[in-house]
């Protein structure tokens, strides 16, 4: 019998403190949420190991260091409003819940977001609210946000999704490499956007390699 609270107590010594996250709030919120439930039913054993893990139809929930350190980036407050893009089955979801005002998590997959909303009531997060769309659409009808997180990695960022992004607001995901020997090799470069004055700005802070979330896939180049 795996003793699961065991296991989200070393994920967060071993895998989160020793990696750069020090935020009491992120530290809390893994230490608080099941992330066994999360996966399917036989994948349970390995909920936290350091590594993505499948959800099937080439989804992935995303390394818990990943997570944690994009979490810590968006610097997420108790009076934030929170996007989340792939919200899968929304562990990120259950996350944000306990460190932002409200959370709306856009999932393009009709099966993933049921399993989410299922999940979040039997956790009784009302915070948390799961909607379906197309993901490189964002979801305009809450806009703006404190807080975008994008769940997996992109190509780029959409136009439409950074201008969801409120004033003095975060975005945070992976960003893939579009040349060097990264590129086409799933490796990209964690982003943090602002805007200030209604100007976006993006800096890169850490290397990272997640699955690319659908619709975000690069577009091909050619070279001459």
């Amino acid at each position: 019998m795996i003793d699961y609270a065991a296991a989200r107590l070393n994920m967060v010594e071993g895998q989160l403190r020793t990696n750069k996250v020090t935020d009491a709030a992120v530290l809390d919120a893994f230490l608080t949420i099941p992330r066994e439930r999360f996966v399917p039913a036989s994948l349970r054993g390995i909920a936290y190991v350091d590594d993505d893990v499948p959800l099937g139809g080439g989804r992935t929930l995303i390394e818990p260091m990943v997570l944690a350190r994009l979490l810590q980036l968006a610097a997420v407050g108790p009076a934030d409003k929170v996007l989340e893009i792939g919200g899968a089955t929304g562990y990120a979801t259950a996350l944000l819940a306990l460190m932002a005002a409200k959370v709306t998590a856009l999932e393009s997959n009709p099966v993933l977001a049921a399993r989410a909303r299922a999940l979040l009531n039997e956790l009784d997060l009302a915070k948390a609210s799961v909607v379906e769309g197309r993901l490189t659409d964002g979801w305009s009808p809450n806009a703006p946000y404190d807080v975008i997180l994008l769940n997996g990695a992109v190509g780029a960022i959409p136009h439409a999704v950074a201008e969801q992004l409120a004033e003095g607001g975060r975005l945070v995901g992976v960003v893939l490499a579009e040349t060097g020997p990264a590129a086409g090799a799933g490796m990209g470069e964690a982003v943090l956007m602002t805007r200030a004055e209604g100007v976006l700005s993006s800096r890169p802070v850490f290397d990272a390699a997640v699955q690319v979330l659908p619709g975000f896939e690069p577009v091909p180049s050619f070279v001459f």
